[in-house]
């Protein structure tokens, strides 16, 4: 890509050269055209007048007509040279030429070299063709994009004010799993955006994520400074309000991982990262024993749906640990593999429980319990936590099928009255 930057310069420089040279050339034998035009009509002008002389001295004209045909002559001859043709004194020789030429050929090259040298950014030229290169590469050029990144890291050090470099750099470093650069690259983007105090902030956010996975999920001292600066320049920096509400959960303190997590949706309702940061909510709530409240930005039960009383058997009660994970969930009537219209997620210990099973919950926008008549009802407590049957598990299911409504008085009672077996 640099070779053909430097082919387009050249083709430039000769543009320019033939600009210049043209004029030096041509202009001069136009010259010599008009000039060899002018004497020819001189010449031929001389010779007439020599003839009118001859006649007049031979009697054959008087002096009437030989004043007449002169004064013709004198006429036709300025007729026969161009208005614009004026006299000008010709430039001295070839040699002239020649050296206009060659100072033109060494000057304009140098000229163009030295200028760009001094006021270009073939640096900055170098690291967006790096960046292009690495912005293309998937996983099978691991090999390439680490010898990319080591090219860009060069050139960003040579000229560091370059913010997108370092914040590609950074990111470049995290898809490969060197954690350590990638915090140094996000520090060094830090400092290039100084001034900009929430740019610093995602950069030293950044930065603590990288050291976070460095660290295998360890809320090490590096990592905690790091979180510190980002929320020193910015309290509501959602990379640290992630971090901080991962390190939480892990230490089973459910209340304040709510807290920080909830803050993201809050300053950040559009996060690419929204509905894992919702389901991590939605998980801290359950794990509390408490009915997770509906997502900030999503409607309230409203709508087509069906209200569930959910409750278990009396004969499994003292058997189910209180951890146990609770599936409940809707299928259209009439298909029993389909996936299902509806899921919500809550523990044993919240039994019996009352839920409202309605679009909030939909697994998909192109399936949701709004759009079918009818459906059925399950509730699964899961010993492995996964939604699929699986032995061991405790069921309970409608036995016929449950018309979804708008405006519902009496919940459906759905009863776990049985446990899987091989």
């Amino acid at each position: 890509m640099t070779n053909t930057f430097w082919i387009a310069a050249t083709v430039l420089i000769i543009l320019a050269l033939a600009f210049v040279l043209y004029p030096v050339f041509f202009h001069r034998t136009s010259a010599r055209k008009q000039a060899d035009l002018k004497n020819q009509n001189l010449m031929a002008y001389r010779t007439r007048m020599k003839e009118l002389d001859n006649e007049y001295d031979a009697g054959i004209l008087d002096d009437d007509n030989y004043r007449q045909l002169k004064e013709e002559l004198a006429g036709s001859m300025l007729d026969d040279v161009p208005e614009n043709m004026t006299s000008r004194p010709v430039v001295s020789g070839r040699k002239s030429a020649m050296a206009v030429a060659l100072v033109s050929i060494l000057l304009i090259p140098a000229a163009a070299v030295f200028l760009y040298e001094r006021w270009g950014a073939m640096d900055r030229v170098e690291q967006f063709l790096t960046m292009q290169d690495m912005a293309s590469s998937d996983e099978a050029r691991q090999a390439q994009m680490a010898d990319l990144s080591q090219q860009l890291r060069e050139r960003l050090l040579a000229s560091p004010d370059n913010p997108e470099g370092w914040a590609m750099l950074g990111r470049t470093y995290m898809r490969l799993e060197n954690y350590e650069d990638a915090a140094w690259a996000f520090r060094q983007l830090a400092t290039n955006v100084n001034g900009d105090q929430r740019a610093q902030a995602v950069a030293y956010g950044l930065a603590a994520q990288a050291l976070f996975f460095q660290s295998q999920g360890t809320m090490t001292d590096e990592v905690r400074a790091a979180i510190d600066q980002a929320r020193q320049l910015n309290p509501d920096e959602v990379n640290a309000l992630g971090l901080l509400g991962i390190n939480a959960f892990s230490q089973d303190n459910y209340r304040e991982a709510i807290r920080y997590w909830e803050r993201i949706e809050t300053v950040a309702p559009d996060h690419p990262q929204l509905p894992s940061i919702r389901e991590g909510i939605r998980e801290a709530y359950t794990r509390l024993g408490e009915q997770p409240p509906a997502p900030k930005g999503e409607p309230g039960p409203s709508g087509p749906g069906v209200t569930v009383q959910v409750t278990l058997a009396d004969n499994f009660k003292g058997q189910v640990p209180d951890d146990t994970t609770l599936f409940v969930f809707a299928r259209e009537a009439g298909s029993r593999q389909g996936p299902p219209l509806a899921v919500a997620r809550l523990t044993a210990a919240q039994l019996p429980a009352k839920i409202r099973l309605d679009d909030r919950y939909a697994m998909s926008p192109q399936a949701s319990i709004s759009g079918a008549r009818e459906v059925m009802l399950t509730a699964r407590l899961s010993r492995s936590g996964n939604v699929a049957a699986q032995a061991g598990d405790w069921q309970g299911s409608t036995d016929s099928p449950v018309p979804v409504l708008e405006d519902q008085g009496t919940p459906v009672e759905l009863v776990i009255d049985q446990q899987l077996i091989d």
